[in-house]
């Protein structure tokens, strides 16, 4: 059952830090729930206003329908009512119909919509995809620009007339003119979400689009680094941003830039450098290598206690 309505739901999340917890798999790839839910509660212990399981960090791409639902479930019983709850939700139309509906059973609040698998469609195919998505259920909906599935400000402004219960949008394009023109038309209709990888880079841009929020993949592995540097953004604080930026996040990405794929699969490899490991990603993806981990464990230890 949910635990916010739409509009309640949207205006939480548009007040602080997001985050996407990685989803645990076991050695054999299997989803290993009790470390999930450990994980879940450990980022819950932290300042955010929402939690996305299964979510592109959690291998949504990977999962299959019981195991979305299993993942959801599990992060909505722990989360207990704490924060809005947002399951990831996609492929083609029946199936995020279907996976929309798993979502509401399990206790999510939300649906963060993501594009349609491989396939390139006109406006009016991908309006009637988010429509079908947002009547499915009651819960807010979310739409992630992103890819394959990029709707422009005419077309969200006309979904936006019809279901009340599409509450936000999700930015992982970095077209600045488009988003500039879709704040531009529909202001504080929606609350506006950064997702680009990795959105902490991108933020203090952002902001001054009216992009309140971004989904942090670092805090999964820093938590209160994380928290300080979405302070900086949101306070306009230039040097504590670029200290941020210049000390963590521009390694961070020269180490993720190593493999392609590697937005995931760094993020696991940053949970397991603090001792919280969730396993190997699944395939396609793969790990970090050893010199890749060992990398990334120092620029952890010596950046978790910066901008304090």
């Amino acid at each position: 059952m949910a635990h916010f309505a739409p509009q309640a739901a949207a205006d939480l999340i548009g007040s602080g830090l997001l985050s996407f917890p990685v989803t645990h798999f076991t050695a054999t790839h299997a989803f290993d729930e009790e470390p999930y839910r450990a994980h879940c509660d450990y980022m819950l212990g932290h300042a955010i206003t929402g939690i996305f399981p299964a979510g592109g960090t959690g291998e949504f791409f990977s999962l299959m329908p019981d195991e979305v639902e299993r993942v959801v479930r599990a992060a909505a019983e722990v989360t207990a009512g704490r924060v809005p709850v947002i399951a990831g939700c996609g492929y083609g139309t029946a199936q995020a119909v279907d996976l929309a509906q798993r979502a509401k059973n399990a206790g999510a609040d939300a649906l963060l919509l993501l594009p349609a698998y491989l396939v390139n469609a006109t406006q009016e195919g991908l309006a009637a995809r988010i429509e079908a998505v947002c009547r499915a259920t009651d819960l807010g909906v979310i739409v992630y620009n992103r890819d394959n599935g990029i709707v422009t400000e005419d077309t969200l402004a006309r979904l936006c007339e019809r279901n009340p219960n599409l509450v936000g949008f999700k930015d992982g394009v970095g077209d600045i003119e488009l988003m500039m023109r879709i704040y531009a038309k529909l202001g504080d209709r929606l609350t506006y979400v950064g997702g680009l990888p990795t959105a902490e880079t991108f933020a203090p841009a952002y902001l001054e689009m009216g992009v309140t929020t971004y989904s942090s993949a670092i805090f999964n592995f820093m938590p209160e680094w994380a928290l300080r540097f979405y302070a900086a953004v949101r306070a306009r604080d230039h040097g504590r941003i670029m200290s941020g930026l210049r000390d963590f996040v521009m390694p961070y990405l020269a180490i993720r830039n190593r493999g392609t794929g590697y937005a995931v699969s760094i993020v696991k490899a940053g949970v397991r450098s603090i001792g919280r490991d969730a396993g190997p990603v699944r395939a396609p993806l793969t790990d970090l290598l050893p010199a890749e981990q060992e990398a990334l464990d120092a620029l952890i230890a010596a950046n978790r206690d910066a901008l304090a």
